[in-house]
């Protein structure tokens, strides 16, 4: 593994050296984005390094538990929540999502999942465990957050576009409704690369938002920076 520097937030670090898959956008925007306004309890699913419990304990006041398959990666996430403000309500524990059984359900359930399916893989487990969703299909995931999440809970998630429509059709079985949606664009002149959702058990009218990363200068748009600033260090106070 690589000698990394830990990723420096505002208000928290995250040291990334020991998990197969790094600080991301993706992660940065879903735990920017997810409504945890009302969330008293917090589940994230594969944690990985911890950045989007952290990002979620830092913008609520919930009791936030993330999990993970990977023993080095809830190791290090634990190292990670050991030294931030918010460590008395945040824990990590190593297991897989489909046999973690807690004693009471989430309000939120929140999940940057592994997507590729059938897809050429590497030589490093810990990367192909990250990426591939060999351990983690779609349809375990959505039975795993129906029975982990409570009636009024809310679930949120990242994924390519496709991926996310298969998603929302597995979760209809489930009587689970998108309440809120936000297409993600890297570049105005690019197709959308990523979808965020928000389900729940509530049908509604849904939410349709739309985010661009980079303008045609490649330079930050102003609603990325509003999504993000109070995170990156490299955003104005």
């Amino acid at each position: 593994m690589s000698t990394r520097k830990p990723f420096r937030f505002k208000q928290f670090s995250v040291d990334d050296s020991k998990c197969a898959m790094k600080v991301g956008t993706d992660a940065v925007l879903l735990g920017a984005w997810a409504d945890v306004s009302a969330a008293k309890s917090i589940l994230d699913i594969g944690t990985g390094c911890g950045v989007i419990a952290l990002m979620s304990a830092q913008r609520s006041i919930a009791h936030v538990t993330a999990i993970d398959i990977d023993e080095d990666a809830t190791r290090q996430s634990k190292v990670n929540f050991s030294s931030c403000p918010w460590h008395e309500r945040i824990e990590a524990i190593h297991t897989a999502v489909q046999q973690y059984n807690p004693e009471n359900t989430f309000d939120l359930i929140i999940c940057n999942p592994p997507f590729f399916k059938n897809a050429l893989k590497t030589p490093y487990y810990q990367r192909n465990l990250a990426r591939h969703n060999d351990t983690l299909s779609f349809e375990s995931l959505v039975y795993a957050v129906n029975r982990l999440l409570s009636e009024n809970g809310k679930f949120v998630f990242i994924l390519p576009v496709d991926e996310a429509n298969e998603v929302n059709t597995l979760a209809l079985a489930y009587q689970f409704y998108s309440n809120r949606c936000c297409t993600v664009f890297s570049r105005p002149d690019k197709s959308p690369n990523r979808i965020m959702v928000e389900i729940s058990r509530k049908e509604s009218i849904g939410i349709i938002e739309t985010l661009t990363i980079r303008d045609q200068n490649n330079q930050y748009t102003a609603e990325y920076k509003e999504l993000t600033k109070d995170f990156y260090l490299f955003l104005s106070e």
